[in-house]
């Protein structure tokens, strides 16, 4: 039987996708949608602190095209504080306007393909570390998908020997490595708790980068035999100052 490699996990991560109700937006009195904007500033302000307490990060960014308007990336260390987060979110006068789209239900993973071997607690390397507890770029622009490993008759990543499946990921992480200081690069893992297995998250200043990355690995034999994918997401980021302009008519 293969060998099921060992994982680290770091804080867990909720992506929440939605469009907003413009046209029911449009007929809520310009008092009321502001006293709506600042709730949602008065939200996030709130949960920024957990940024500065390395208790967790969050993100924010308009999503492009007609797939959703917003995406809120939560990390947080237990999966319970998601739920609260969440269920605060929803508690909000503003939620009555955006429609749920799309969510992702992970755990930040790094995997013993990369991790490498150490008498050490691998939670306490300064290199690992910042990867399982990471603060979040603020980049110009995110990148999200889905994805898993594919397994029929033909190709079936969990039934390749441990050896032969390092050898393919260390291939594949060394076209990701091309990309330093152009992409950041976030793994989490919805194994037995999201419809996909993994969720891939990127920042960038350039969007071309993303499709570079991508590309690229599409030669990569790792995402050319194994590599199953849900939909793309792409954006902006979406300051909380900004909100009332984002929010205007």
């Amino acid at each position: 039987m293969p060998q099921a490699p060992e994982t680290l996990e770091g804080w867990y991560s909720l992506h929440l996708f939605y469009a907003v109700d413009w046209a029911s937006l449009r007929l809520i009195p310009e008092d009321e949608r502001q006293s709506m904007i600042e709730s949602l500033q008065s939200f996030l302000t709130k949960h920024a602190s957990a940024r500065e307490n390395n208790t967790g990060d969050h993100a924010l960014y308009n999503i492009t095209g007609q797939k959703a308007d917003i995406l809120l990336w939560v990390l947080r260390p237990e999966m319970k504080q998601l739920n609260e987060i969440e269920n605060e979110l929803n508690k909000l006068r503003i939620m009555d306007f955006l429609i749920p789209t799309y969510s992702f239900v992970s755990v930040i993973e790094l995997g013993n393909y990369l991790a490498g071997k150490s008498d050490e607690d691998p939670y306490e390397n300064p290199r690992i570390k910042p990867r399982l507890y990471p603060e979040l770029p603020q980049s110009d622009y995110i990148c999200f998908y889905p994805m898993d490993k594919r397994r029929n008759e033909t190709y079936n990543w969990y039934m390749l020997p441990l050896e032969d499946r390092q050898k393919l990921m260390y291939e594949h992480g060394k076209i990701g490595r091309q990309y330093a200081g152009k992409i950041k690069q976030f793994i989490t893992s919805s194994v037995g708790l999201d419809d996909f297995e993994w969720g891939v998250t990127l920042f960038a200043d350039d969007p071309l980068q993303f499709k570079k990355i991508v590309y690229d690995m599409r030669f990569d034999e790792t995402t050319a035999r194994y590599g199953e994918f849900g939909s793309f997401y792409v954006g902006t980021i979406l300051k909380t100052d900004d909100l009332d302009q984002f929010f205007a008519e």
